[in-house]
């Protein structure tokens, strides 16, 4: 192991950094945004398709996920979308609340996956050169799953202020309509963010409706205000993504809402040291957890 130390101008953060981290070969497509996608972003709140890993490196993403799968407890869903609970953001199986979030801190082959270089590059054409990484969720529809997400913003749900945060959904799998790829509503995210939870049918225009169709191993980004959700998978195909969240540091969380909350400072520095430091998962383990 090799510790490295990162400044700022009341204290020093550590982070600990393996030596034998699980890098993955980029796509030789990987860049930076254009100014045409960072004009795109600010005025509908999403990119889509952008190239992060190489063809040879799908098997083993799909292989993270199948490890994710096999590490659920008692062969719990890693998701079943029928059984969120929108309103508190937990998972219902067998009358049993729990909570399957922050595979990054559970799991350190996940955490490098979200520190890797490509998305952060696109990340920070966003954000800015100062940001951290607290969030990541994988959300899976197997085979002709039949249940749908309703129209939401994740920003309902999150005690952070202000909103500055970078959804990154990295796509384990050809994601389409068809199987069910997450659609959003371009533009939404100028709306006001919707206090009472359920979205207001009448805001949705179809010809606003955006499919964010990815192959495996590129990413979207979109904003954490955006009205977004998903249909069924009407395909003999699965459709798994891992969403890795990021907020510029000087984002605050109501730690009074979420006092398990924790960050990891991925690009830049942290001049602000509003929200406690994450400790770097040592193995590859799961964040499950009963509520």
């Amino acid at each position: 192991w090799r510790r490295n130390r990162m400044g700022s101008t009341n204290k020093e953060q550590e982070i600990d950094y393996c030596v034998n981290r699980y890098d993955l070969p980029k796509s030789p497509r990987a860049r930076r945004l254009t100014e045409s996608e960072k004009t795109q972003y600010e005025k509908w709140g999403y990119v889509k398709n952008l190239p992060v890993f190489d063809q040879d490196t799908i098997p083993v993403l799909q292989e993270y996920f199948n490890e994710m799968v096999e590490l659920m407890p008692l062969g719990l869903p890693i998701t079943r979308f029928i059984e969120f609970d929108q309103i508190n953001h937990f998972l219902i199986h067998d009358q049993k609340k729990y909570d399957v979030t922050g595979w990054h801190k559970a799991n350190r082959k996940i955490y490098d996956l979200c520190h890797t270089p490509a998305i952060l590059d696109y990340v920070e054409d966003i954000l800015g050169p100062n940001f951290f990484l607290w969030g990541s969720h994988c959300f899976a529809k197997f085979p002709h799953d039949g249940t749908e997400v309703p129209w939401h913003q994740d920003a309902q749900y999150y005690p952070l202020q202000p909103l500055k945060t970078v959804s990154a959904w990295l796509a384990l799998f050809d994601t389409d309509e068809e199987n069910a790829a997450m659609q959003i509503v371009r533009g939404s995210h100028k709306l006001d963010i919707n206090k009472h939870k359920k979205i207001d049918l009448d805001v949705i225009k179809p010809e606003e409706v955006v499919t964010l169709d990815l192959k495996a191993g590129e990413i979207s980004l979109h904003d954490v205000g955006i009205i977004h959700g998903s249909g069924p998978n009407n395909s003999d195909r699965i459709r798994a993504g891992l969403v890795m969240r990021y907020s510029s540091t000087e984002v605050k969380c109501d730690l009074n809402r979420w006092p398990a909350f924790g960050i990891y400072l991925v690009r830049g520095v942290d001049d602000y040291q509003h929200n406690p430091v994450a400790k770097v998962p040592r193995g590859n383990g799961c964040p499950y957890r009963l509520l």
